[in-house]
Parts: structure tokens; sequence; C-alpha cells
């Protein structure tokens, strides 16, 4: 009736009595307390039996959870479209048309409100995973400002003719959830750039440090929000090309952030194998993270991404790989090298050995046996998960190390240095293959 409306008494009663939340009724109390307890409980865990840090890796079984309560706010997104299109159609019918728009207004607005409140809760939740360095917390945005920019469009629709404060709400949020999320992409990328090199967080086998394995996992989660993440980094350019936003710019531009994350990795994880005192096991753990970034990125669309600004990416690693590779081969020199030909006298079948010429003998023999047994303990317990790289040191190792003892071995064994032959001469070169065989195998 304030509204010039004539309505009878019942009609009266229901829009001066009813409360208007109850005319346009959502229901959305509750999501965000549980997003933000979800939100909390990140800390470190070990993946997968690596060590390292974990600060980027959600508990198990909070994410399913999470993906549920972030389901729900999505939904309820979509609601308040469908229900706000209803509402106004109904609207149309009661209210006079001069007055339709601003009661509509009226109408929407603690909804809408809700569901504003709601999104900037998580913006605020997000916001505090980033302090608390905790980047996989913040992908739960992703997905949300992704289905926002898609439902946009309906969001205009339907609030065309509403006041401007209300038209900016949605706005306002995508804004400051592309601004959060633009933040936890830059800080996640100093993260791995600066995560301290401690000792007791270094894998004592040379495997698969965890730092690698999460980079890698929140690379490939950002591959399900490509546009969205894009997205995000573009609202930070203030380059002419961001203006004229197009696919191959936001194209580029996640590749330039995906080589960031590499090239910030790659520097973190040189520095990290100077913790180990044993150079060979250093490159043993460069060469299996190395193996692992490789292989996961041509699992997926990754090296493509890559492939956009830097020219064979699977080139440079392999590269990188085989560096390492020849590095671990030198811890195998002090073993040959006792067997080399070199300094050794001439010995003429028949003629009885000098004390000096058997002692020489005797010493080479036992360092290549004890160079052998040293480096076999080791690295027995060294760890290389890829069987195709574990084989293929393997192989380089015994064709090195026997080609130089068989011959050894076949020139000087049956040389008459020692009345205790088995005391020095304790392998044959089948034995030593088997020995190495057994490298990088605690159950061996």
């Amino acid at each position: 009736a304030g509204l010039g409306v004539d309505v009878g008494g019942g009609m009266w009663w229901f829009l001066t009595h009813v409360p208007r939340s109850c005319l346009f009724c959502i229901v959305v109390t509750g999501t965000v307390r549980k997003v933000q307890n979800l939100l909390k409980p990140y800390s470190q865990h070990v993946l997968d039996g690596k060590r390292g840090v974990s600060n980027l890796t959600p508990i198990e079984g909070k994410e399913d959870v999470l993906d549920s309560e972030i389901d729900s706010y999505i939904n309820c997104i979509s609601a308040f479209v469908k229900l706000a299109q209803s509402e106004y159609r109904l609207l149309t019918d009661i209210i006079p048309e001069h007055h339709q728009k601003r009661t509509f207004d009226s109408l929407i607005q603690e909804a809408l409100d809700n569901l504003m409140l709601e999104g900037e809760s998580i913006v605020a939740a997000a916001r505090r995973a980033i302090l608390r360095h905790e980047y996989s917390a913040v992908l739960t945005i992703f997905p949300i400002l992704k289905h926002l920019k898609q439902t946009k469009p309906d969001f205009d629709q339907v609030l065309q003719g509403t006041a401007a404060s209300t038209k900016n709400k949605l706005p306002v949020l995508i804004t400051s959830m592309e601004t959060t999320g633009a933040k936890a992409l830059e800080e996640f990328a100093d993260n791995i750039k600066n995560d301290p090199d401690k000792e007791y967080n270094m894998p004592k086998d040379g495997t698969v440090h965890e730092l690698t394995s999460n980079a890698i996992l929140f690379l490939q989660q950002l591959l399900d929000f490509q546009e969205t993440a894009s997205a995000m980094l573009a609202s930070q350019e203030t380059s002419s090309s961001a203006s004229s936003y197009s696919s191959e710019f936001s194209r580029r531009l996640l590749s330039n952030y995906i080589c960031k994350i590499l090239g910030n990795l790659q520097l973190n994880l040189h520095s990290k194998a100077k913790v180990y005192e044993d150079s060979a096991l250093g490159a043993v753990f460069l060469l299996n993270n190395f193996n692992y970034i490789l292989k996961s990125l041509e699992k997926s669309e990754l090296i493509q991404l890559v492939a956009v600004t830097q020219k064979n990416p699977d080139k440079a690693y392999r590269g990188n790989i085989e560096e390492q590779l020849l590095t671990y081969q030198r811890s195998w020199l002090k073993v040959t090298m006792s067997i080399t030909e070199g300094n050794m006298p001439a010995f003429q079948p028949g003629t009885k050995l000098k004390d000096k010429e058997r002692q020489m003998i005797k010493d080479r023999f036992k360092g290549f046996n004890d160079g052998l047994e040293e480096l076999c303990k080791i690295q027995k317990s060294w760890a290389i998960p890829d069987k195709e790289q574990r084989d293929k040191i393997r192989r380089a190792q015994k064709e090195n190390v026997t080609v130089a003892y068989r011959g050894f071995w076949q020139r000087y064994s049956n040389v008459p240095f020692t009345k205790n032959p088995e005391k020095y001469i304790k392998y044959r070169v089948d034995q030593v293959e088997e020995m190495i065989e057994k490298l990088f195998d605690t159950s061996a």
C-alpha cells in the first residue's frame, strides 16, 4: 500500500508483516564458518614418504570436505541468480512497473549482501592462509572465481535497473578474489625460491624432495583453472598488452609464471643439494628431482605451456640429468683408479717379483676391494625411484668398473704376488657386477 498498490487486506498484511528475506529465500548460513575452519588445519604433513616442507598440501581427508563446502557456495551463487530471476517475474505481476526496479533492488539486498559477505569471508580466509604460506588452501577461491565470472552475465542481466551500488557488488568481489589469488601466486613463487635449506628436511636417501612434489602438484592443479589463473596474473600487469587481453596473451602469461616457478625450484634444489656432505648423494638428489619434474611435465599439459615461452624444455632437463649422472659417476673413480695400469712395473712371465712389486699389486687389489665394498654399502641405501634411471646408472657403472677390473684381474690374478691370493683377489668379475646390481636397493 505504501507503494501505491491497491491490494486486499490479506496481501496488505503479507507485505507489511512478513520479512522481505522470506519473500526471497536463499540459505547460505554457516558455510563461511565451515570454510574458514577447514582452511585452518593445513600444516606439515609427510607426502608419500617424502621428507621436506609440506605447507603446500592439505591434510588427508580435509580436501574432499572442503571441496564439498566450496561446491555448496557455488550452488548458492547459481541459486541466487535463478531465484532472483523468478522473484523478478513474480514481482512484475504484483508491483506497478514504475516501482518494480526499486522494489526488486530492496527485496534482494539481504540475500545479495549475505552472498557477498560470504564471498569476502572466503577471501579473508584465503588471505590468512597466504600469511601462513598454505597455498593449497588458496586454490579454493579458483573454482569460486571461475564460477562467478561465468555467472556474471546472468548477474548483470538480473540486476539491470538496480542501484549502481547493487550492480557493483559482484565486480568488487571478483576483483578482490583476483587480487588475492594473484598475491598467492606471487608469494608461492617466492616461497619456492626461498624455502630454507635444513638438514632435517632433506631426504637421507636422496629421493624427491617434498618441495618438488608439492610445487608440481600446485602447477598441475592450476591446469584446471588456466583462464582464471591467467586473469589473476593479468590483473597485476600494467602493460598495454594486458589491456588488450587475448587467449595468446593469457597463455604466455601462464607460461611465464610456470617457468618462473620451475626456475626458482631448480635454484633452490641446487642450494639444497649442497647440504649433503657427499657430493655423489647430492648428485643423486638432483638427478631424482630433475627426473621427477621432467616426467611430471611430460605427463600433463604443463610441458606444452612451458614450451610457449621456453624452447625444448625437455632437452634442458635431460641435460641437467646427464650432468648429475656424470657427477655421480665420479664418485667411483677412487675405485677404478686403484687398478689402473699407471706406475705399474712390467712383469715378465717366470720372473721373480721383488718385494716392492708384490706389495704394489697387493695395495692395488686391496684399494679396489675396500673402495668397492664401501661404496656398495653406502649407496645401497640411496634411492632412485625411477626404474629407468636406476637401471641406466647400474648398467653404466657395471660397464665402467668391470671393464677396468677385468683387465687388471686377467693380468695379475695368476701372478704369484702372495701366498694368500683369496685375501686380495676377493671377487670375480661377475661378483662385482652382482654387487653393483644391488645399488639403490635396501632390500638386497
